[in-house]
């Protein structure tokens, strides 16, 4: 299994959160190979991790999320990371 690891800075509270319930937890969910997904907040930043059943999966969903962002929402950093352990 592969994490795709995202850090980004929120910059409206509140509409993010909505969009990111309603519009890109979902689109992640059906992106093929999703496993599993968590997003966190602390303040006005954020970190996901959303791990996929393989490393070329994680990658081409790697690829997609700038272009998934929510308004409010800016991209610091993607990265895949592969899950050595998990329980």
């Amino acid at each position: 299994m592969h994490a795709v690891v995202v850090r980004v800075n929120i910059s409206d509270q509140e509409g993010s959160e909505s969009a990111l319930r309603e519009q890109v937890v979902p689109r992640v969910s059906q992106v093929p190979g999703f496993v599993t997904g968590y997003w966190t907040r602390k303040d006005n930043t954020g970190l996901s991790m959303v791990i996929f059943e393989s490393e070329e999966a994680a990658n081409g969903a790697s690829e997609q999320v700038r272009s998934m962002a929510p308004e409010g929402v800016t991209v610091e950093d993607v990265e895949v990371r592969e899950v050595v352990a998990h329980a």
